[in-house]
């Protein structure tokens, strides 16, 4: 048996996957967790991570790391996605991190991202043959995969992420009239222009926006990924969110059941960035995926 061991460093939160190959090639999970840091705070106005942000980020990646070598974790690999792609002192980051537990963070390209989330959604779901697209919407940047069955076409990734949106459009508490209109306009002129779009037999989406909705939807009192995975967001589900969401002050959000309150504040641009993408999309529902790309990385680390 082999263990490895991943933590995904991204703009909202820090989450971490420790799998187990097995004798007979299968793979258990012996940890998938996450801590909601916010390293992109701020981030689109300053072009820097904060050093509150930068500090309790490194921390959170330091704890797991921890973890993941009690758990007899062989192999621990940190990848950082958009937020170290952009931050002005990323290396300041990365250096925090080597400090505090000795762990390099290996920075992803925005394609390579794609792909590995590309390659967690087919360890995780019956995708068919049919054409497939998956997005990934985080705190800094959206990802794209078209396909067909386990081939994939064509990736890229946009910087629209749930943390710019709220920023730029929600930073009053409750949101101010007009808000929500104005945002989903520029978030469908961003779509637009970076040609997302298209046909597709089935939509997925992953990430904390799809998962969270999820978990609203289901009133999950705890987050259990058994009933995430493999669930069924409408456009209907999403607009009644959104237009809930819009609705409640900050404090309000926190208490609707199966929220995770640290991202009470970017709930709303989640459900703003979801609705465009079924609308460019024309499709009239999404499937869920609760895997990431933390678990395709562990795949390939796993000889998967």
């Amino acid at each position: 048996m082999r263990r490895v061991a991943v933590i995904d460093i991204g703009s909202k939160s820090v989450k971490c996957f420790v799998g187990e190959k097995r004798a007979d090639g299968s793979v258990s999970t012996l940890l998938d967790a996450n801590d909601i840091t916010s390293l992109g705070e701020g981030l689109s106005r300053t072009g820097r991570i904060g050093a509150d942000a930068l500090e309790r980020t490194a921390q959170a990646v330091s704890r797991f790391s921890g973890r993941a070598e009690a758990l007899g974790a062989e192999r621990v690999e940190a990848v950082g996605t958009m937020a170290l792609r952009s931050a002005e002192n990323s290396a300041d980051f990365t250096a925090r991190v080597r400090a505090l537990c000795g762990l390099g963070v290996q920075i992803l390209p925005g394609e390579e991202e794609a792909r590995l989330s590309y390659r967690s959604v087919l360890t995780g779901l019956d995708v068919g043959n049919g054409r497939l697209v998956i997005f990934d919407t985080g705190g800094g940047s959206t990802e794209f995969i078209y396909g067909h069955g386990g081939t994939l076409e064509k990736r890229f990734s946009i910087d629209l992420g749930v943390n710019r949106i709220t920023e730029a459009y929600f930073p009053d508490d409750p949101v101010k009239p007009g808000s929500v209109d104005a945002a989903l306009s520029q978030i469908r002129a961003e779509l637009m222009n970076a040609g997302v779009g298209g046909s597709a037999e089935r939509l997925i989406g992953i990430g904390g926006a799809v998962t969270g909705m999820s978990a609203v939807k289901h009133r999950l009192k705890t987050y259990d990924p058994a009933v995430v995975h493999g669930s069924v967001l409408t456009s209907g589900d999403v607009e009644w969110q959104l237009r809930d969401f819009e609705s409640k002050t900050l404090e309000e959000r926190r208490q609707i059941p199966g929220v995770q309150p640290k991202r009470a504040d970017v709930l709303l641009a989640g459900a703003c960035i979801v609705k465009a993408i079924l609308e460019r999309f024309g499709t009239a529902s999404l499937t869920v995926s609760d895997r990431g790309l933390r678990h395709g990385l562990a795949w390939e680390l796993l000889g998967q």
